[in-house]
């Protein structure tokens, strides 16, 4: 009998609530300020009996996995012996994408060069702040797993966006670490990218990723109903992807609305073109000055300082805000010089009158003028995760005031979607905008808080 008849997968299916759906290289995130946010749900490297328990057997080596029906040793064999059946023509490219697939813990951590050609019904979407965004079919489809009886890999088809990248025809840095950061975060509430192709006319290089057919967050509350227990689900998995990002020792930089996709109704953390390392000095933008959607940008931001994972959180308040109440920040002033000084006085978007008072108070904290006074990403996912839960003291004296809270929202937040005021509510100004930009402020004021923020958010009785 063939050896290969007796080889069967062995694999555990992963409980995604309790681990992650691959293991973590000890170097990643380990650093003495990442250690305080790394969770219980990560399983290292070294970890072989967690990670048999977690991930099951390889049916081929009898190894622990190294994520959900994967094994990185087996697979990085079978990449190899892949390698002179494919080039993309370019050295550098070809290079990139083998070591991605040899160092591969899971499917989601190899990148393929797809030809062009592979794509059907290629569709111009829209423009982002640096390129162009297009959906295509790709019918072969990714690699999900090894099929160790059949002795072939599993695919399937899907649709996906191809992002393409200005001047990227002569292939760049920021184009390359754009996808080295999906490489190095872990991608369960994060868009992933599949590989790397390229326009057969403008000869531009493209990433191939996860297409969301509900659009951005703006687009997904505007269009589809959402109560209270939804939302906190939502933030919570967002939280969660923006742990992911800073315990890979990376900050986003232009975390908005616009950057949070959905697919059904479940979100996902784009576009890491500015995501880098904590303290990456990077003199050239430092000068001209910084990228970002002014809304969301923290006040030391907008006065030249670097971004950090406290900006992030300051940028997740104000995304958190959005959501809660509907309603686009400064939709109706212009975005400018102006709102910025502003914004460094403490002038911060309105909190919908009926947000639960433990929400917008936690809203606050995000975007508290002192950066070390804003929570950290695990905090912030932990308060969520027991906002969702209500998870609050059932001995508390304050227990009926907040399911009160909870069911006035409901009720008036759906009052809210049939009123005049919403269907115009996402840029009444011509001058509020809400995509990436170069901006360059001089002369702003020391962030302070504003002293009356949460005035609006206490008013609520369930007799108005």
């Amino acid at each position: 009998m063939d050896f290969k008849e007796n080889k069967r997968n062995s694999w555990r299916h992963v409980n995604t609530n309790i681990y992650q759906e691959h293991v973590t290289i000890s170097t990643i995130g380990s650093t003495t300020e990442s250690a305080g946010e790394i969770d219980e749900k990560i399983v290292y490297m070294e970890h072989l009996e967690k990670r048999k328990q977690v991930y099951g057997i390889c049916g081929e080596c009898n190894e622990p996995g190294t994520g959900q029906y994967w094994c990185q040793p087996c697979n990085a064999k079978r990449f190899k012996n892949n390698f002179k059946n494919w080039t993309s023509g370019n050295k550098d490219i070809d290079e990139f994408i083998q070591q991605s697939q040899l160092n591969a813990v899971h499917r989601k951590k190899y990148l393929e060069w797809v030809p062009f050609e592979n794509f059907n019904n290629i569709t111009y979407i829209t423009r982002g702040g640096f390129g162009k965004i297009y959906l295509a079919e790709w019918s072969k489809g990714y690699l999900y797993c090894w099929d160790v009886e059949d002795q072939k890999w599993e695919r399937y088809s899907i649709k996906v966006v191809l992002k393409s990248l200005d001047n990227s025809s002569y292939i760049s840095t920021d184009f390359l670490n754009e996808i080295k950061s999906h490489l190095q975060i872990y991608l369960y509430n994060v868009i992933q990218c599949y590989g790397i192709t390229q326009d057969l006319n403008t000869k531009e290089y493209m990433m191939v990723l996860d297409y969301c057919e509900n659009g951005n967050l703006r687009n997904y509350y505007l269009n589809y109903e959402s109560n209270y227990s939804s939302k906190m689900k939502e933030l919570m998995r967002i939280a969660s992807g923006l742990l992911d990002i800073h315990n890979a020792g990376k900050v986003h930089k232009d975390f908005h609305s616009g950057n949070i996709l959905y697919d059904d109704d479940f979100p996902y953390i784009s576009d890491l073109g500015m995501c880098q390392q904590v303290n990456n000095e990077n003199q050239s933008i430092k000068q001209e000055g910084t990228y970002g959607v002014l809304p969301y940008m923290a006040p030391e931001v907008l006065r030249g300082h670097q971004y950090t994972k406290a900006s992030d959180i300051y940028s997740f308040g104000i995304m958190m805000n959005e959501h809660i109440s509907e309603e686009t920040p400064y939709n109706n002033i212009p975005h400018d010089h102006t709102l910025a000084i502003e914004i460094c006085k403490g002038l911060r978007p309105n909190i919908f009158k009926y947000t639960p008072i433990f929400l917008a108070d936690l809203i606050i904290k995000c975007w508290d003028a002192k950066e070390e006074d804003r929570p950290t990403a695990k905090e912030l996912h932990e308060e969520l995760e027991k906002f969702h839960r209500d998870d609050f003291d059932e001995d508390s004296d304050d227990i009926e005031s907040i399911e009160s809270q909870i069911y006035e929202y409901d009720v008036k937040i759906k009052l809210n979607r049939t009123s005049e005021k919403r269907s115009n509510n996402i840029q009444t100004h011509p001058q509020a905008i809400y995509t990436s930009r170069l901006l360059n402020f001089k002369n702003l004021p020391e962030p302070v808080n504003s002293g009356n923020l949460l005035i609006d958010a206490i008013q609520p009785t369930l007799s108005e």
